[in-house]
């Protein structure tokens, strides 16, 4: 399958980040394995500051292995990650870890201790690596919850709300540290629609709020059409990067594969019926 690079304007009146130009993440030559098992080679894209950039691909082609590459979990095969211009993969341990605070990371299950309270979630972010009181964690944890619409639950544990609360509430632990880069590992999973748009809105209006660089792994085609600026496709069949570009470029000008995924299992350009619709 052939690639296909299709460029979107920059986000009007975002500043270049201070290295690298306006690339938060640049991929160059990656190769993802288990062993001797690859599950992605030659993956080269970049990501660009402020914009919203999803990981898109069909069941099992590597999407989250992705992820915990670009978050340090994992090490590339061949290839390296550069962060701000600077070779994350190839960085120390105490170095990774310090790149890490810059990072805010929603996983699929929220992933909240059962144990504490919200506020008591989104203040242990706080208390571990800023060094502040626990006072004034826990009143920057009721902001945090008051901007995900969580306002007066900071007493609440995790077993007393609902699948989209406990999203929210992750989502709030994310930004706890104003992170630079907010990642998102299948937002919506197990959320209803009405949720999923909930969570989508909040998406953007992190983006715009904290002027954050967006990663999202999803499947979700509403979510993907409703925020994405950019998407790359992973394709399974060939293991490496199928076109990277906005959806709708994708939709209407990408390869084959592409085009069916984007459209629900058909092609638009063999049938225009399907694709009007």
């Amino acid at each position: 399958m052939s690639r296909s690079e299709t460029a979107i304007p920059k986000n009007a009146g975002t500043p270049p980040a201070p290295d690298g130009g306006s690339d938060v993440f640049k991929i160059e030559s990656l190769t993802m394995a288990y062993g001797d098992y690859v599950v992605m080679r030659d993956l080269d894209f970049s990501v660009k500051r402020g914009e919203i950039f999803f990981i898109i691909g069909g069941s099992g082609c590597g999407k989250s292995t992705l992820l915990r590459h670009m978050i340090g979990l994992a090490k590339p095969a061949a290839g390296r990650i550069l962060y701000r211009g600077e070779d994350f993969s190839g960085a120390t341990e105490e170095r990774r870890l310090e790149i890490l605070r810059e990072f805010g990371i929603l996983y699929q299950g929220g992933a909240l201790w059962s144990s504490m309270t919200l506020s008591e979630n989104i203040a242990l972010p706080l208390t571990e690596f800023s060094g502040i009181s626990e006072r004034a964690a826990a009143e920057i944890a009721d902001l945090k919850l008051a901007l995900v619409g969580l306002n007066g639950f900071g007493g609440f544990y995790p077993s007393e709300i609902s699948g989209g609360m406990a999203k929210r509430a992750g989502l709030a632990r994310a930004i706890a540290l104003d992170p630079l880069v907010l990642f998102f590992d299948e937002p919506s999973a197990g959320l209803d629609p009405v949720s999923s748009h909930r969570l989508d809105r909040l998406i953007l209006q992190m983006r715009d709020s904290l002027g954050a660089t967006v990663v999202v792994v999803s499947h979700e085609l509403a979510s993907i059409f409703a925020i994405a600026d950019r998407a790359v496709f992973l394709d399974a069949k060939s293991k490496t990067q199928g076109a990277i570009g906005s959806p709708r470029e994708l939709l209407e000008r990408g390869p084959k594969d592409v085009r069916v995924f984007l459209n629900r299992g058909v092609d638009p350009l063999e049938n225009k019926d399907a694709y009007e619709k």
